[in-house]
């Protein structure tokens, strides 16, 4: 009967060794997540002991828009990771209906504050820069910033871009463009070159 006890302690003790092992991630499987980056984040349980980290998401808004195929709507998220609002980095990714990745480009924070007076870190305090940020992010898929045909009649080739691509999307009237500011805080345009299967910037 003693025997028997002392079996069941010890079968309770490795399991409660195992559970405790399954629990702890290492960075190399952090790294390698199957996470749906579009999911959105949920703050840890106050008093919990989760390290927040340049993976850990703060914020994320989606839309659903015409861009690959004039018959289904793509996905445009912006998710902000990284452990401060101010020094994350805006994850700006397109997804198609099948959930193939069509773009996926990183901004800094700072470039989604429309407010310029604000950008300066004398001029402001870090809880409106924050606030622009986070408005910033509520307006970058305003309706307005979508528009057809991505390259208006006229429109003068950019230096940057090829004759070929250019020319796919001056073919195509149904093309959709969407305007942002890029990561230098440029003006740019995203559209899709259906004829090449490829999804294009294009610098205003």
């Amino acid at each position: 009967m003693k025997t028997s006890s002392l079996k069941l302690v010890a079968l309770a003790s490795a399991a409660a060794v195992l559970q405790l092992t399954s629990c702890v991630s290492t960075e190399r499987e952090v790294s390698t997540s199957t996470v749906d980056p579009r999911s959105t984040y949920t703050p840890p349980p106050a008093g919990s002991r989760s390290r927040v980290t340049s993976k850990t998401v703060l914020n994320t808004v989606s839309v659903t828009h015409s861009f690959s195929s004039p018959d289904t709507k793509d996905n445009f998220i912006l998710q902000l990771r990284g452990p401060r609002v101010l020094t994350a980095q805006a994850h700006l990714i397109v997804t198609s209906s099948t959930g193939d990745t069509l773009r996926h480009e990183v901004l800094p924070a700072r470039a989604l504050i429309n407010d310029k007076s604000l950008i300066d870190p004398q001029a402001s305090t870090s809880r409106a820069q924050e606030i622009a940020i986070l408005e910033g992010m509520n307006n970058f898929f305003a309706d307005g910033r979508f528009s057809q045909p991505a390259v208006p009649v006229g429109a003068a080739q950019p230096a940057e871009m090829d004759t070929k691509t250019w020319a796919a999307l001056r073919e195509d009237a149904s093309a959709v463009g969407f305007d942002y500011i890029g990561a230098g805080g440029e003006e740019r345009r995203m559209t899709y070159a259906r004829k090449l299967g490829k999804a294009v910037v294009i610098n205003q």
